[in-house]
């Protein structure tokens, strides 16, 4: 693998992540969304998830962004506070090149510097082995699978529910 930079991301990256994101929507399944955001819509979602204290990292390679990832409120109710939802995206030609492992693995430990204690991972069709796979890798442990609750590409798709605890997790209160 080339040598990879795991870094905040800033306003001039949302160009690249949402080319990233589009091709996800249009040719994937790791995400449900089914007409692919213009890039004002990602610069408004990176700023509300900046604004509100979550990490928002992409990884460059050579210079050139190569994917992304971010932890959102993994709900919106208040008792949901201390519990995340990653979402890990890289393009397509850098694929299988431990970009989304990396990503992971700075996501969780941002994750857990600002006091978040879970972290769900909702991973979009149960064929998504190598999401899976990074998942259990770095941790997380399979909570169960919702059957068939999306339908795209003209097939129905499963969501696998992972989860890991940051910090100290659950042993003490926030």
């Amino acid at each position: 693998m080339q040598k990879s930079v795991i870094r905040a991301a800033t306003p001039r990256d949302i160009a690249a992540v949402t080319r990233i994101y589009a091709d996800a929507v249009r040719h994937g399944t790791a995400t449900f969304e089914i007409e692919a955001p213009d890039e004002t819509e990602m610069v408004r979602r990176h700023k509300a998830l900046c604004d509100g204290g979550y990490p928002y990292l992409v990884a460059e390679v050579e210079g050139v962004v190569a994917g992304y990832a971010y932890a959102g409120p993994y709900r919106a109710r208040p008792a949901y506070k201390w519990s995340v939802e990653d979402s890990i995206y890289v393009a397509p030609e850098m694929h299988r090149q431990g970009i989304g492992a990396l990503l992971l693995t700075k996501l969780i430990a941002e994750s857990a510097d600002r006091s978040f204690r879970q972290m769900i991972a909702v991973i979009g069709d149960s064929a998504q082995t190598g999401s899976i796979a990074v998942h259990a890798k770095a941790g997380f442990s399979h909570i169960g699978t919702l059957r068939a609750v999306g339908f795209k590409h003209g097939r129905w798709l499963d969501t696998v529910l992972m989860q890991r605890p940051l910090g100290s997790g659950d042993a003490t209160p926030p």
